[in-house]
């Protein structure tokens, strides 16, 4: 008997089988997707190529110490019978140079240069103030070496503290900046309401016009080209006060955003730096042609601050420090190993000279005492010294300190401690280098069972000082964490969930890293804290409006139509019945904010019969 032939439904191509088939469909869909997916991406890098800000690259001429070596036996930034500035390297103890501080006629000048190019730099397009900051990007992801080993010298820190404390949290300031600025300063529309419902609502962000910026030494370029980057790109001029503890660096740093702005053909005095003693620092603080004043430091200086700024009565943000808790949970046992490496940079990078350094840790139970001993013989093994001028085989760790001022202090608190129960399990004391006598080194410490009423559990140490301490319970680490009068960051360590969640409500700070440390500053997420570690918040969305003069314009969305505002008869003046002007107006409350359609026909009928 002959076969019929079997009728196929769907797609069929001679001399292939089913199966054969939807492979040759996947084949095809699939290769078409990815052309066309590949030719998207290398699409928009085009587009991106041919509409983004030509990148000029320029050269800044690095600076370099005097050349003879001459070490100084008891470095000091005041020299002897003159009011210059005494630079010097803190590792080493090595004569820089002599810097003259700024006088208040400087500082005159200095603002009223800022002034005079703010008034052109304003109205430049974000695409120019972008073009500015892609050359400065490029320049420093070109010369990082040199910038890192300036910033070494002037600071003390090691090379790898200064890659990441001044060249990798700058250049994300930047491309953030590049990225999301625009969006963050363009005029935002904002909703109405049922009686307004013909008005449409802007509010628009304009530059304050020359603001100040007061940075401290820890990160002498980070700190001083952040306030920089956000001001100018706000369209702001700007004075910074460079600290004295680092004012060598401090010109090369400002030249090197001078130097962008020239080559863009921008007037260059828009950035303005000034390096002064304290004393006249009041000066500037207190100046009526300043608008708003961004202060990194100390407390007790922030008062002054707070005090000087009031004669003018020009805002301030203050970022002050804090005492940093890294709370580890029992749940995070498992993990306990790639924890402790974290702990370790966020204690001991910079030599603890860190504002969201690690200054606590606070273990519960299960975990206090496997922690202790996987800390102490890592903090053991810690080289300290000077990583520009160390032998090729031999590793430093952790650098100098800015200066030994601290250490007085430092030891006192650890010995205070020590007599009331603590245990000091490594360093404690300052230390005597080999071979840089002249340079400030502190022992990397490791100090435990630290309780919350000690001095050291309370004050900020700002150096490298590990203290770990033992709460019951989530709840007690929580509490104990939010003991000190300081509120600026913190992190939980722990599996997540209700109990890790619980914490980050409860902390009393401004930032929290979730098994991690300090990766908000990482990301531009607004930067600040809260009780005594300050106020206001740089970075981010938040930084760049609070440059601004924020202005709510309200206009008519329908003017054209002649829809528009008009005084309704029975509340003109003078006016003829006020009782009937009372029930008008309180008829024009209920059409607008009566709960349900009833109130509102309720409003309407009164208004009718008031009319």
């Amino acid at each position: 008997m002959e076969e019929l032939p079997v009728q196929r439904e769907g797609f069929y191509l001679d001399g292939m089988t089913d199966d054969e088939v939807w492979w040759y469909l996947v084949m095809c869909v699939g290769g078409a997707l990815t052309f066309v997916a590949v030719w998207m991406y290398y699409g928009i890098k085009f587009f991106t190529w041919v509409t983004s800000e030509e990148i000029i690259k320029y050269q800044i001429e690095v600076p370099n110490p005097p050349g003879d070596g001459r070490v100084m036996e008891n470095p000091s930034i005041k020299a002897p019978g003159s009011t210059a500035i005494q630079c010097y390297a803190p590792a080493t103890g090595e004569f820089l140079g002599l810097i003259n501080p700024t006088t208040p006629e400087g500082i005159d000048r200095a603002i009223e240069k800022a002034q005079t190019s703010q008034e052109k730099w304003k109205d430049t397009t974000f695409a120019q103030r972008r073009q500015v900051l892609r050359c400065l990007l490029q320049h420093i992801l070109d010369n990082q070496e040199e910038i890192c080993r300036v910033a070494c010298l002037d600071s003390g820190k090691t090379m790898i503290d200064a890659t990441l404390g001044e060249i990798l949290v700058t250049v994300e300031k930047l491309r953030w900046t590049l990225r999301h600025g625009e969006k963050a300063l363009k005029p935002s529309s904002r909703p109405t309401n049922l009686l307004m419902m013909y008005k449409k609502n802007t509010v628009v962000y304009e530059p304050l016009g020359v603001v100040a910026a007061l940075v401290s030494w820890n990160y002498p370029f980070h700190n001083l080209l952040g306030p920089i980057i956000s001001a100018i790109f706000s369209g702001n001029g700007i004075v910074v006060k460079a600290s004295e503890n680092t004012a060598w660096s401090a010109n090369y740093f400002s030249l090197i955003v001078k130097g962008a702005l020239a080559v863009c053909g921008h007037n260059t005095n828009i950035v303005q730096v000034v390096t002064t003693w304290p004393q006249t620092a009041n000066y500037l603080t207190s100046h009526p042609s300043i608008s708003h004043i961004t202060f990194i430091g100390s407390r007790p200086v922030a008062k002054l601050v707070a005090a000087s700024v009031a004669k003018s009565l020009t805002p301030v943000l203050a970022e002050l420090g804090g005492k940093d808790a890294a709370i580890v949970l029992d749940s995070a046992f498992k993990d306990l190993p790639r924890i402790v490496e974290i702990l370790l940079r966020g204690t001991f990078q910079a030599a603890g000279q860190n504002c969201i350094g690690i200054e606590r840790i606070i273990a519960t139970p299960l975990i206090y005492d496997q922690l202790v001993m996987m800390l102490e013989p890592r903090i053991k093994a810690l080289r300290v010294g000077s990583a520009l001028d160390a032998p090729k085989d031999a590793q430093v760790d952790v650098g100098a300190m800015i200066s030994d001022v601290s250490f007085d202090r430092l030891e006192k608190l650890i010995q205070s401690a020590v007599k009331d129960g603590a245990q000091l399990l490594a360093g404690g004391e300052r230390f005597n280098h080999p071979v840089h006598h002249s340079g400030h080194y502190f022992q990397p410490t490791l100090l435990v069972g630290v309780t919350p009423e000690m001095a050291i559990a309370n004050e900020e140490c700002f150096g490298p000082i590990c203290v770990v301490m033992k709460a019951k319970n989530a709840e007690d680490a929580c509490r104990i964490a939010n003991a000190p009068d300081f509120g600026l960051g913190a992190s939980v360590f722990g599996k997540p969930g209700f109990t890790v969640d619980a914490i980050i409500k409860h902390l009393k700070t401004g930032m929290v890293a979730v098994n991690d440390f300090a990766v908000y500053y990482a990301v531009q997420l607004p930067f600040g804290g809260q009780r005594g570690s300050g106020y206001g918040r740089f970075a981010g969305e938040e930084g760049l409006r609070g440059l601004c003069n924020i202005k709510a314009v309200c206009e008519d969305r329908f003017f054209w139509a002649g829809v528009k505002t008009a005084i309704p008869a029975q509340v003109q003046y003078p006016i003829a019945d006020t009782k009937k002007g009372y029930e008008f107006t309180r008829a024009v409350v209920e059409v607008g904010y009566g709960v349900g359609p009833w109130a509102k026909i309720k409003g309407l009928r009164r208004m009718m019969k008031n009319s």
